[in-house]
C-alpha cells in the first residue's frame, strides 16, 4: 500500500479561517441583518480603524488594489501625456493603472537584493513629462522610500506607493530621520493596497484602499470610488464604481488585530527558511530586512533550470509559484516598445517562492529544503 504524501500547498489559509471561525460568523451576520451591503457604518468604522493601525489622516476602501493605483494617479491629477516611473518587475496592475489613466509607464531597472525599484536609477529617466513615481514593496519588503522621497521633493514628483503586498511592512533607514518606522503607504501622496484572499490581510473577495494624508486628495478619492459624486444623483466629475463591500470590511475589521502577529511569524519563517538554505548552493535566499512582512519567500536558482525545479517540487507534492517571470515592460501588451531591463530579466528566470503563511511549522518547512536540495542535486 502506497503511502500518502502530505501536499504542502504555496499558502494555507485554513488555520486561520479555524481560529477566527466564530469572530468571522459574528461578522458575517452583523452585516446579513443589518441590509446594508456596500459601505455604510462598517466600512466606515473599518477606515477609521485601519487609518489608526497605519499611522495615516486618511484610508478610503475601494473595490480592489488595482482600482486604488488608478484612482490615486487620477486623485494627484496624472493622466494624458504624463510619464510615470516604475519598477519593471511587479504585476501587471503596477504599469496596468498608470496606462489606464492614459499615462505612459517608464521603467527603471530593480536592485538584486530587494526586488525593488533601484532609486539611483530614478533620476536618469526623468523628464519634462514626469509626474510621479510609483514605487512597489514587492514581497512585502519596503523600497528605499528616503531616496525616493528626496528625488521626489528634489523633482516636485508625486509618489504612490504599491502597497499591495506590503500591508504591515515598516520602512526603516540608517539614519533614524522621520521616516524610519513609518509603514509603507504612509510616506508617499498616496498608497494603494490590495485585500484579495492571499494577501497578508486578505478578504474573502476583492477589496482595496487608498491612504493619503492629503484632505483634497481624500475627498476627490471618495468622489472617484462613487460615479464622481459625494450626493446621490449629484455626480461632478466621472468617475468608478469602487466602493468596498461591508461584508468584506466587517471580515476585514477581524483579521486588522492580529495583522502584526501574523507578519512576526512570517518573518520567523522566513527567519527558518534562511537558515535551512544557508549553505546550498544555488540558492539566493531573500535579505532579511527589518520591516519586510514576506508576503512571499523568494529565492533565486543561480544554476538550475527554475522552471524545470518547480514541475519537479510539484512532482513532490510541494506547491511554489514564480513571481515574476515576465517584467511588466516585456509583456505582450507593450510589445516592442521598451528595452530590456537587463537585472528584471535576469530575475524573471530566477525566482521561485516557496510555501509560506503564519502557522506553517518548522517541519514543513524543512520538508519544502528537503524536496529542492534533493532536485538540485539530482
Amino acid at each position: 500500500m502506497s503511502q500518502v504524501i502530505e501536499q504542502i500547498p504555496i499558502l494555507d489559509l485554513s488555520n486561520q479561517i479555524d481560529e477566527l471561525w466564530d469572530e468571522l460568523n459574528v461578522a458575517i451576520q452583523r452585516v446579513l441583518k443589518s441590509g446594508q451591503f456596500i459601505l455604510g457604518p462598517e466600512v466606515k468604522a473599518f477606515e477609521e480603524e485601519i487609518a489608526s493601525y497605519l499611522g495615516v489622516k486618511h484610508a478610503i476602501g475601494l473595490n480592489s488594489g488595482t482600482d486604488a493605483l488608478v484612482i490615486g494617479l487620477r486623485a494627484l491629477g496624472i493622466g494624458a501625456g504624463d510619464e510615470v516611473i516604475t519598477s519593471p518587475f511587479s504585476f501587471f496592475a503596477t504599469a496596468e493603472s498608470i496606462s489606464n489613466v492614459g499615462a505612459k509607464p517608464v521603467f527603471v531597472d530593480i536592485e538584486e537584493s530587494s526586488f525593488n525599484i533601484d532609486p539611483e536609477k530614478i533620476e536618469a529617466a526623468i523628464t519634462e513629462k514626469t509626474k510621479a513615481i510609483m514605487p512597489v514593496h514587492l514581497y512585502g519588503n519596503p523600497a528605499n522610500m528616503k531616496r525616493i522621497m528626496e528625488i521626489a521633493q528634489k523633482h516636485k514628483l508625486k509618489v504612490i506607493e504599491d502597497c499591495a503586498q506590503s500591508i504591515g511592512a515598516r520602512y526603516f533607514n540608517h539614519s533614524h530621520d522621520e521616516l524610519s518606522g513609518k509603514s509603507t503607504g504612509t510616506i508617499g501622496d498616496v498608497g494603494a493596497f490590495s485585500f484579495f484572499p492571499t494577501k497578508n490581510l486578505g478578504a474573502y473577495g476583492d477589496g482595496g484602499l487608498l491612504t493619503t494624508h492629503d484632505d483634497d486628495v481624500a475627498q476627490l478619492t471618495r468622489k472617484l470610488r462613487a460615479h464622481g459624486g459625494l450626493k446621490k444623483y449629484h455626480n461632478e466629475i466621472l468617475g468608478y464604481n469602487s466602493r468596498l463591500d461591508a461584508m468584506q470590511a466587517a471580515i476585514l475589521r477581524v483579521k486588522l488585530p492580529h495583522i502584526d502577529t501574523w507578519n512576526s511569524q512570517r518573518f520567523e519563517a522566513a527567519s527558518r527558511y534562511n537558515d535551512l538554505l544557508a549553505d546550498v548552493e544555488g540558492v539566493i535566499p531573500p535579505t532579511l530586512t527589518q520591516g519586510h512582512v514576506f508576503h512571499q519567500y523568494t529565492i533565486r536558482l543561480t544554476r538550475a533550470n527554475r522552471d524545470q525545479v518547480e514541475a519537479d517540487m510539484k512532482e513532490l507534492g510541494i506547491g511554489t509559484m514564480v513571481y515574476y517571470p515576465i517584467p511588466q515592460d516585456q509583456l505582450p501588451v507593450y510589445a516592442g516598445q521598451y528595452p530590456v531591463q537587463p537585472i528584471s530579466q535576469q530575475l524573471g528566470h530566477q525566482v521561485l517562492s516557496l510555501p509560506i503563511w503564519p502557522e506553517i511549522s518548522k517541519e514543513q518547512q524543512l520538508r519544502v529544503v528537503d524536496a529542492l536540495v534533493s532536485i538540485l542535486h539530482a
